[in-house]
């Protein structure tokens, strides 16, 4: 079954962004393994549903996971297909004892589950028949370019037949100007959170000079990871924000 369009929501620049992380902890105390957690799990729907063929059992997922938010959901991500019966692979940037203390506790449970969990050198060791590659590399916290273990696993991915799927920003690209660095992940799709990243649309100036933001972001998806809606109507963003998700927790922006 489709998921629903909503043509009409408002977007976020990421200091807009980092202003709705805040307020979830601090005003609402909605936590971040929270968020994580709604975030992974709606992934894992979204690759179930629209790469999978609504039945992952059996088949090859790699997973490419950062250190910090945007890594976490997508460990959640894979935990979650593993327990669906895909035949999971994990690499990350650095080792655990480099992540951020949310992410670095989703990964010790991937651990403690044994799922295959690798350095971003052995990637060229993984199975090249993968059906789907998921991509945690890097959020809207980019600054300038991909670099190391990150730049190496965007160029992997890239280069394989499989389709990408990429959590909240296609690694490398600038969710606030629409800018895409080298190198930049290539998706098949994306599934942002909360609300649409303003780069990812491909309406902001500096897609004139560069590719278009479509080309790498792919089809766009929104997901609910529990804000209030009363949070956007702050006065710190005072944006009219609707029930968005009142169908599903995944909805088609494009």
């Amino acid at each position: 079954m489709p998921f629903p369009e909503h043509n009409s929501i408002p977007a976020l620049t990421v200091a807009q962004m980092i202003e709705v992380d805040r307020a979830m902890i601090e005003d609402y105390h909605i936590d971040l393994i929270q968020m994580m957690e709604n975030a992974g799990r709606n992934l894992a729907h979204l690759a179930r549903e629209r790469f999978l063929g609504g039945d992952p059992r059996g088949q090859k997922v790699v997973v490419l996971a950062g250190t910090g938010g945007n890594g976490g959901g997508t460990l959640v991500c894979a935990r979650r297909l593993h327990n669906y019966g895909a035949d999971v692979r994990v690499f990350i940037t650095k080792p655990g004892v480099d992540f951020m203390t949310v992410p670095g506790h989703q990964l010790d449970i991937l651990r403690r589950m044994n799922v295959p969990v690798a350095l971003a050198e052995e990637v060229e060791t993984a199975d090249e028949t993968a059906v789907l590659i998921i991509d945690g590399l890097i959020g809207y916290s980019l600054q300038g370019g991909p670099r190391g273990p990150a730049a190496a696993l965007i160029n992997w991915a890239n280069r394989q037949a499989a389709p990408i799927l990429a959590l909240d920003t296609p690694s490398g690209l600038d969710t606030t100007t629409g800018a895409i660095y080298e190198p930049a992940i290539r998706a098949a799709a994306t599934m942002t959170l909360a609300l649409p990243k303003v780069g990812l649309l491909g309406e902001t100036p500096a897609l004139s000079e560069v590719e278009v933001a479509v080309t790498h972001v792919g089809e766009l998806y929104l997901a609910d990871i529990g804000v209030p809606p009363a949070l956007y109507a702050a006065p710190a963003l005072q944006l009219t924000v609707g029930a968005i998700f009142a169908t599903s927790d995944i909805v088609r922006v494009r």
